[in-house]
């Protein structure tokens, strides 16, 4: 049976999200985006609780009957991407612009607070509301997770919009939905030589083209073909001369999977390939790797609750290799984290794209996913608490 959808005015969330949008803010400088958030909280009398961080908001709205509390959470941040759109309300911020649509996502948060502040007698427990900063440049939600923020919640609910998905669309399902992100960095010393006499050094640049041949292995040889594993190449720097054999080269890039025995698997593999090749070759390696995301996966219970109380058809999602730091909460708080269809249409531009556009009318259901969700959540919890 189709649920009946839950009708609230968004004007005052449309033109929320168009001043975002205008006003977009990189990681860990979101002030002016804080304090707009904290201005209209204000003005709504949401209570905001202290969180110790510089950028990034934690409101709170205790129901009229005790019960659970639970988190939503929303981030803020903007690229450094210089838009080009035609939107009315494009970007004010020259070089910066919410292509990640995270506009959408902190305003559909707003849209969800002003709901719940009017209709406090339907929450049986406590929600609260997380503005969260950096997730971009990486570490917000290790911020928020130092600074003991979520003391106490059960369960913790998100989303990311997803313009390759109609508006009116939720893709969510328990297990993964997001790819674990990390970074690595190579950096080969060999001996430099006059190009006319590669005999007198150690040319790094060899090394460095047979390691990128070798990575390409992790994957072939390694890696179970039915699990989904990328390693990319994203940047070689070796020389600035064109006679002269530098003394040393540089690589970095990425590796995107949904499952951390591979991670741990890929780490090992690289330090070994690399580290091999480097004394094949009579030279040394420095070797760089760092968590950026977790793989993101979904708590099947908690999921399944939300799933029923969504108005919404809730479709299967496609698995992104894009990462996301929710995965960070999951590690210490149960979560369920869905994609939201902000576009559809063909050849529609992708995240951090310059012409990336999510439509207004996300919001609608970007609102209502935060609140049916939240619904689901604290009803499944306080049935677990009998």
């Amino acid at each position: 049976m189709t649920k009946k959808k839950i009708v609230i005015d968004l004007k005052e969330i449309i033109e929320l999200r168009h001043y975002f949008h205008q006003h977009p803010e990189l990681s860990n400088n979101e002030f002016n985006t804080t304090k707009k958030i904290k201005a209209v909280l204000t003005a709504w009398e949401v209570s905001i609780l202290p969180t110790g961080l510089d950028t990034g908001i934690l409101a709170e709205i205790k129901g009229k009957q005790t019960g659970s509390i639970i988190a939503l959470r929303a981030d803020i941040d903007a690229l450094p991407v210089q838009e080009e759109t035609s939107l009315a309300f494009k970007s004010l911020n020259s070089g910066i612009m919410h292509a990640c649509g995270h506009d959408l996502h902190l305003t559909s948060l707003l849209g969800a607070i002003k709901y719940f502040k009017d209709n406090r007698d339907q929450i049986k427990g406590t929600i609260r509301f997380l503005f969260q900063p950096a997730e971009e440049a990486g570490g917000g939600a290790e911020q928020v997770i130092k600074k003991n923020v979520l003391k106490d919640v059960k369960a913790i609910l998100g989303f990311h919009n997803n313009p390759n998905l109609p508006v009116g669309t939720i893709a969510v399902q328990s297990g993964p939905m997001m790819a674990g992100c990390y970074k690595f960095e190579i950096t080969i010393k060999g001996q430099g030589s006059h190009g006319a006499k590669p005999e007198k050094g150690h040319d790094p640049i060899i090394a460095v083209t047979e390691i990128v041949g070798a990575l390409q292995t992790i994957v072939s040889r390694n890696i179970n073909p039915q699990d989904a594993v990328v390693i990319s190449v994203t940047n070689i720097n070796a020389g600035n001369v064109w006679n002269v054999i530098p003394s040393e080269a540089y690589l970095q890039g990425t590796v995107r999977l949904f499952d951390e025995k591979n991670a741990k698997l890929v780490r090992q593999r690289l330090f070994e390939l690399t580290e091999g090749i480097a004394k094949a070759f009579g030279q040394s390696v420095e070797i760089g790797w760092s968590e950026r995301a977790l793989p993101i996966n979904n708590d099947s219970n908690l999921t399944q609750a939300v799933i029923n109380n969504l108005s919404s058809t809730v479709h299967k999602p496609l698995l992104s290799m894009a990462g996301e730091d929710f995965a960070t909460y999951q590690k210490k708080i149960p979560g369920v984290f869905a994609f939201v269809g902000s576009n559809g249409a063909p050849d529609v531009a992708d995240w951090h794209e310059p012409n990336f556009v999510g439509l207004d009318e996300t919001l609608t259901t970007g609102v209502d996913y935060f609140i049916e969700g939240a619904k689901g959540l604290l009803a499944y919890l306080n049935e677990e608490m009998k």
